[in-house]
């Protein structure tokens, strides 16, 4: 893995190291470019075990690459809207991605590799005690 392919993750109390996944490059530029990007999760409201920063009407310009409805523990999905508003999804459990208007599909465009162990911590603690900070930025070479 190389430097620009690295993102460190602080969420709440905890870090995260991740990369980000050549099968969705045009979802990746534009989250590149946006780094450092700090926004708050909250816990979904109908996918599952996962967190979300919802972003609205926000229009990043992309379309679907390298999406699923059934991310994996570790995977961050880009939604980037249509039948539902824009949004990030942090998964650290089972997840079926959906909204009230029923499945979703999203832009698995970056996997947690260090940190994993902490991913059911932080959700439980999104759930029960609320939003929590998140930044993504350019790892370092020690981190």
């Amino acid at each position: 893995m190389t430097d620009k392919d690295a993102i460190l993750i602080t969420a709440g109390p905890y870090q995260f190291l991740a990369k980000f996944e050549p099968d969705a490059p045009k979802t990746v530029d534009v989250f590149r470019g946006l780094l450092p990007y700090r926004k708050q999760l909250i816990h979904v409201r109908w996918s599952g075990e996962a967190l979300w920063v919802p972003l609205g009407d926000e229009n990043l310009g992309i379309k679907f690459e390298n999406h699923t409805t059934h991310p994996s523990t570790g995977q961050i999905l880009l939604y980037p809207g249509g039948y539902s508003e824009t949004e990030l999804l942090f998964c650290y459990g089972g997840v079926s991605f959906a909204s009230k208007m029923g499945p979703l599909a999203a832009n698995h465009f970056l996997t947690i590799v260090e940190g994993m162990e902490h991913l059911k911590a932080l959700g439980e603690l999104v759930l029960w005690k609320g939003a929590q900070d998140v930044l993504f930025e350019a790892a370092d070479s020690e981190r």
